[in-house]
Parts: C-alpha cells; sequence; structure tokens
C-alpha cells in the first residue's frame, strides 16, 4: 500500500493492514528492490495481530527465512544446492544469508586461501554471493549448517566429468599448477586437475620439482594418460619438446669423442650418460684391453670420463660407447727412431772392370 522511511504498509485483506517496520525488512536488497513495489504481492510473517497502534506487526524477512527451512529441509535430502550471500564472520566461521534465513558455514567448510587470516579474508568477502551445500538444518534449535567446500568440490567434479569426456590422449592443453610436491605437479586444466610426474617435466634429471614449474605458473601441457575410471589425468611438459634422441641425430657422429657420466653397472657392461639426457652402452669389451670378470674393476658409478661414440642409432635410442678406444686416440704415438737407409746395391759395372783390370796367372804361380 505505501513504502516510506517508516517501512511498508500491507493489506493482508479483512479491511485489516499491517506494517513492516524496516528492522523487518532487513533482507531487501538493492537487486530485489523490484519486487516491494506499490500492488506488489509480497509474503509476510505475522509478529504480533494486536499492535498498539492498530497495525499488524508483519516482517518480510522472517516470512523469507521460514520459507527459505523449507527449502534448506529438501536440499539436505536432495543434496542440491543454495545460492547464499556472506553478511558477516566470527572466530568460528561465516555467517550467510539464505533469502532472509540466517546460517552458518563453518571455517573447515569455508574455502579461505592458504596461510591467510580467515577472519581477513572473511571481511573482504561480506556481501559476496556464493554458492553452498546444506550440511544439516535443524528448525528446532534454529540452526543451519552449511559448506561452501563440498559445493565447490561438487561443482569441480561436474565439470571434471565434462573434461575427462572432452580429454584425448595426445591433446595439448593450457594450465595454471595449482601446487607442487615431491613427485610432481598438479595442473588445474580449468575445472580438473591432471598431474605432471616428476620424470615428465624435462628430459634431464630433476632434483626437485620447483626447479621446473612454480605455483601459479601457467604452462601447456601434453596429455599423457586419460583414466576415467579411477578420473585420474597424467600430463607431461617435456613431450611438447625435441627429445635427446632427436638432438643427438645432428649433434653426435660415430668416432666423435665425448665426455660422460657412469649411471649404472651391469653384468655386460656400464651404462653412461652424455648430454646430461642420452645414455649409452660401455660393453665390457669396450672397457679395456686386459680380460675382467666385472665392470666395477674399471669404472664406478659417477665417474666422469672421456668416451667414443662406436655405433649410433637415433630412432632405435641406442649409443654404443668405449672407453678403450678413447684412451687409444688419447694415448700419443711411442717415438721410434727413422728406419736406416738401405745398402746401396752393388755396381755389377764396376765388378766387370776390376775383373778385367786383373792379370792372367802364370805358370809359375801357385793354382792357389
Amino acid at each position: 500500500m505505501r513504502v516510506d522511511s517508516d517501512g511498508i504498509l500491507v493489506s493482508i485483506g479483512h479491511k485489516s493492514e499491517g506494517v513492516v517496520p524496516l528492522r523487518e525488512a532487513r533482507s531487501i536488497t538493492p537487486d530485489s528492490q523490484a519486487r516491494y513495489q506499490i500492488g506488489s504481492t509480497i509474503q509476510v510473517l505475522v509478529l504480533d495481530a494486536s499492535h498498539v497502534d492498530g497495525h499488524v506487526l508483519l516482517s518480510i524477512d522472517k516470512a523469507r527465512g521460514e520459507s527459505s527451512w523449507g527449502v534448506l529441509e529438501e536440499l539436505v535430502e536432495s543434496g542440491g544446492t543454495v545460492q547464499a550471500r556472506i553478511t558477516g564472520y566470527n572466530r568460528g566461521g561465516a555467517i550467510v544469508d539464505v533469502d532472509g534465513l540466517q546460517a552458518f558455514i563453518p571455517l573447515s567448510q569455508a574455502i579461505v586461501p592458504p596461510g591467510a587470516d580467515h577472519e581477513a579474508a572473511f571481511a573482504g568477502r561480506v556481501g559476496e554471493e556464493i554458492t553452498v551445500k546444506v550440511l544439516e538444518v535443524n528448525r528446532r534449535r534454529n540452526r543451519a549448517v552449511l559448506s561452501e567446500r563440498a559445493a565447490n568440490r561438487e561443482q569441480r567434479e561436474g565439470v571434471k566429468d565434462q573434461l575427462l569426456d572432452a580429454l584425448k590422449e595426445g591433446d595439448t592443453r593450457h594450465g595454471r599448477v595449482t601446487g607442487v610436491s615431491s613427485f610432481g605437479a598438479f595442473v588445474d586444466l580449468g575445472g580438473a586437475d591432471g598431474l605432471i610426474h616428476i620424470s615428465e617435466l624435462s628430459w634431464t634429471p630433476v632434483a626437485s620439482v620447483e626447479d621446473v614449474v612454480k605455483p601459479g605458473q601457467e604452462v601447456d601441457v601434453y596429455v599423457l594418460r586419460v583414466d576415467r575410471e579411477t578420473r585420474r589425468i597424467a600430463l607431461s611438459l617435456r613431450r611438447l619438446e625435441a627429445t635427446p634422441w632427436d638432438r643427438a641425430a645432428g649433434q653426435f657422429v660415430v668416432g666423435q669423442l665425448v665426455t660422460g657420466v657412469i649411471t649404472k653397472l651391469t653384468d655386460f657392461g656400464a651404462f653412461a650418460r652424455i648430454d646430461d639426457a642420452v645414455e649409452g652402452l660401455i660393453h665390457i669389451s669396450e672397457l679395456t684391453e686386459r680380460h675382467i670378470r666385472h665392470p666395477k674393476e674399471v669404472v664406478g658409478v659417477g665417474d666422469t670420463m672421456s668416451l667414443k661414440i662406436v655405433s649410433l642409432d637415433p630412432d632405435r635410442h641406442r649409443l654404443g660407447l668405449s672407453l678403450k678406444q678413447a684412451e687409444e686416440d688419447a694415448t700419443p704415438t711411442e717415438y721410434r727412431d727413422p728406419a736406416p737407409e738401405p745398402a746401396p746395391l752393388f755396381d755389377l759395372g764396376a765388378l766387370e772392370e776390376v775383373v778385367d783390370n786383373v792379370e792372367e796367372p802364370t805358370g809359375d804361380e801357385d793354382e792357389s
């Protein structure tokens, strides 16, 4: 009937009028003011039927609250979500309004940035509209407990289902690093997190995940596997880069001397890493000239040495190395005296001349 600074005058039928004081209309927001104009039909709750000024005392807030109780009770059974507005906070959590009903979100059920002061975080969110899930409703005790985390988790699960259906192995996606651990990094792909295992961060060995990525960093990732049964997504950073074997094809050649680090010993030889990523085999026969029973007699894990490439097959990821040939190439050639010049051949012509000049023996000389 009327809206002024005193409140709202309402006709409730049977020639009766009631008044909604401003203190009972606090749930009216600027966005909902259009619903409370002259001529509009609204729902109110009778607080006092025999008010002193002759008007029935009414409340919009409590009427909305009563209606909201029924909605929340249905949501507890169905497991649905509802919109709420943050109106305040205390040490235990956030106070919210659900269509005129005051409810509570415990701190454990609220979304607060890690390490942040929760009261300061709530102070900055007063007036914010959020989606919540109903955990508990007790009208007799005037108690309604909600969860922002559960609603957010449910929302993300729905988004994750859609993402799992859309993702394919071999896809390249853009995402943001949400967290790191000792075994890898988690990346949000737009509603669902995937894991980059530490072994898939780089082609070179990674000592710490944070040496490669940090929380908040945006990255392009390669989708390795999508397991719809376990709802897990495996991602890779290194698969978007050229492999060390691709680089090796243009970087190394047979006969080249390289520096390698021994990474593993086996009965048949030793494995060595060159160029920080490519591993090759030094067969036991290529370790030394002498006979040995095991490579540990010559090398140990962690040794750094010069090696010679004796075979290279990038397509099959195979590299053959030799320690003994590298040592042979590095050893200077032993000094030797130059060979003596061959004696000149005897001059046959000179011999014939000598023979011609020899006098014939006479009979007087001894035959001998």
